[in-house]
């Protein structure tokens, strides 16, 4: 599998790791398909998370909202508290870049990774998210014998202060500066044990 997590340049960067154990390769084996889709089924993310947090809607590359997996070219629109950015029509936006699949008898993994994007409703070719395009978030889910791992890390987390709305930057930069000193952390911790929760009854 090609590098999944670029290199980090500049700004903040995040590494949030999550891994349930079994008593045995064959249960781990069970488990992971359930993980694998509570990945994919990016609409139902804030339920996994388990607290308000942000909200997150899929939609195809046209920027209409679904409810299916995720797919490569499909984008994410992010509800998080408080005023959100006038180009993305008050939602932060990503886009799928790639999703990567491997399996072997004793390891099997998908990831994908999603990356700040332009409004897809509008022409205007802004980035509309409080992070420059350079930043990336790669979700990852894993097992490795006995044993089922989530995480999330982000790289390149710049604000994106150099939109032509003054007050855009402004949310941007203070939205960007509450996530470098971990105010996004919580949240993806929060996921990925709920993507790995053997309790939860499936949504």
């Amino acid at each position: 599998m090609k590098n999944e997590i670029p290199k980090q340049d500049e700004g903040a960067q995040m590494d949030v790791f999550e891994k349930v154990s079994f008593k045995d390769e064959a249960t781990a084996k069970a488990f992971y398909p359930v993980v694998r889709q509570r990945l994919l089924e990016i609409y139902n993310w804030d339920k996994w998370c388990g607290f308000p947090t942000a909200t997150f809607i899929l939609t195809d590359p046209f920027g209409k909202e679904i409810q299916r997996q995720v797919a490569e070219g499909d984008y994410v629109k992010i509800n998080i508290p408080g005023p959100g950015g006038t180009k993305g029509d008050g939602y932060d936006w990503v886009q799928v870049e790639w999703i990567l699949e491997e399996q072997s008898p004793t390891f099997q993994k998908i990831a994908f990774r999603v990356r700040p994007a332009a409004n897809p409703l509008h022409p205007d070719p802004e980035t509309a998210h409080f992070f420059k395009d350079k930043a990336t978030s790669t979700f990852t889910v894993y097992r490795e014998g006995m044993e089922v791992h989530a995480e999330v890390h982000g790289r390149n987390e710049v604000p994106n202060s150099e939109s032509a709305v003054l007050i855009n930057n402004v949310r941007n930069v203070l939205v960007g500066w509450m996530a470098k000193i971990g105010f996004s952390y919580p949240q993806w911790k929060s996921l990925v044990i709920g993507l790995l929760d053997t309790k939860k009854q499936e949504i």
